[in-house]
């Protein structure tokens, strides 16, 4: 026999004689079954560390001087796009009147007609095909009373309809159909209004705006600031021959960028509502009404979310260098990451002539008198933010003694379970060797 090491007396797995050792059919059949579980409860530990989980957390927003953007596909089947202003304003005094940048009107069909689209527009301050150039160079338009506008093509001019237009409502003055203002007969602002009259329209596009409690609106007329009073010049509007309702169709509203599908898919597999974490609440909303003089309101709830893939503290530090910002301060970022925002709503709807909800059975809900008839969005910011992290459910030290543990444990039970199936063996032997 070999010399004994000094290690021998602390070996806890001592060894049996070859020849002491009993091999039977049960103990092989147990041996194949253990050995499946062993691969079957391995291949499932690799596959449960290979697996990527979402974690939510939940922190204050500390984010500062970030501004969101507002993303809208809003169609009026009942009220031509000439009548139509976007305005956007906030707690900070920003106002953005008839909003002219990153929106697109289109002109649609009558709705008797199909509502099928005629042309779209592009918001421009200067439009060529208003901006007078068969005019004499020397030619400078009069305002009619009212000071030129600051973003006048000729300084101290008002060179087309939609300039005049812009000067009476810095001076709060209606305008009305353009009747003896040169500009506006030139470029028959008046027939081309009555041309639209039974046309529809559809407002696209997307508003960059400051991160604080705001609104923004969809109403009728050139908007103007009279005092601390947002006014609409509503002449149009009422004198139309035509009846103009806002029945609307919010086929998407969202803030910021929308998450890619193949991410909309890990957060909510099962797509619910309560587990799906990036559903737009208003997308596909519709509203009718006969009654010209109607308001709709929409109360927004806006939490800001990240969502960060897996190994994205890697390359945060290098696109935080590159760009000298923090993470998707305007949305997605070039690391994969995204920051946008979730919202919740809660409508309400009034006519502007004030009553109560009698044909609903609530006669004791009272309505208030008076306003602007058209489409408002109110949108608040809540301090805290969701981040929703990608994580690997184990580290791999993790894995490891997830698979030791198996493999002890599935031989473990297999030895009792062997040494159960011996035992029995033997005794079930010697009650037969008494009966003989």
């Amino acid at each position: 026999m070999p010399a004994k090491s000094r290690f021998t007396k602390l070996d806890a797995f001592t060894k049996t004689v070859e020849d002491a050792r009993i091999r039977t059919t049960s103990g092989g059949i147990v041996t194949i079954v253990s050995l499946i579980v062993v691969f079957f409860l391995a291949w499932g530990e690799w596959a449960d560390y290979r697996r990527i989980i979402i974690h939510p957390e939940l922190v204050v927003d500390k984010g500062r001087g970030e501004r969101m953007e507002i993303h809208l596909n809003i169609t009026f089947p009942r009220i031509p796009c000439e009548l139509l202003t976007l305005d956007v304003m906030d707690v900070s005094g920003e106002q953005q009147h008839g909003v002219q940048h990153g929106v697109t009107k289109t002109r649609l069909r009558p709705f008797s007609e199909g509502g099928g689209d005629i042309d779209s527009k592009q918001l421009d301050l200067h439009s060529r095909d208003e901006a007078a150039f068969h005019m004499d160079p020397n030619y400078c338009g009069p305002c009619y009373g009212a000071n030129p506008p600051s973003t006048a093509q000729k300084p101290g001019c008002c060179q087309t309809c939609e300039e005049v237009k812009e000067a009476y409502a810095q001076a709060a003055w209606a305008f009305g159909r353009g009747e003896g203002i040169e500009q506006c007969e030139r470029e028959h602002y008046a027939e081309k209004l009555d041309e639209q009259r039974n046309e529809g329209c559809r407002i696209e596009g997307g508003v960059r705006v400051n991160k604080v409690v705001g609104n923004f609106h969809i109403a009728p007329g050139k908007s103007f600031s009279n005092g601390n009073m947002h006014v609409h010049d509503l002449k149009n509007y009422w004198d139309s021959p035509v009846k103009h309702t806002f029945t609307h169709i919010v086929h998407h509203l969202r803030f910021g960028p929308q998450l890619p599908d193949h991410i909309t898919k890990k957060l909510g597999k099962k797509q619910m509502p309560w587990t799906n974490h990036h559903l737009n609440p208003l997308d596909g909303t519709s509203q009718e009404t006969d009654d010209t003089n109607y308001n709709f309101m929409y109360f927004i709830k806006i939490v800001p979310t990240s969502y960060l893939p897996l190994g994205w503290e890697k390359t945060f530090q290098g696109f935080q260098d590159q760009h000298h910002a923090e993470l998707g301060s305007f949305g997605a970022s070039g690391d994969g990451s995204v920051e946008t925002h979730q919202y919740s709503v809660t409508s309400h709807k009034r006519s502007l002539a004030g009553g109560d909800d009698r044909a609903e059975g609530h006669q004791e809900r009272l309505h208030s008198k008076g306003g602007i008839p058209g489409v408002f969005f109110s949108y608040d910011i809540s301090p805290m933010k969701v981040i929703n992290k990608e994580e690997r459910p184990k580290s791999f030290l993790g894995f490891i003694a997830g698979l030791c543990a198996i493999v002890g444990g599935t031989l473990t039970v297999a030895a009792a379970v062997d040494r159960a199936l011996f035992e029995g063996t033997v005794r079930l032997k010697k009650m037969r060797s008494k009966d003989l």
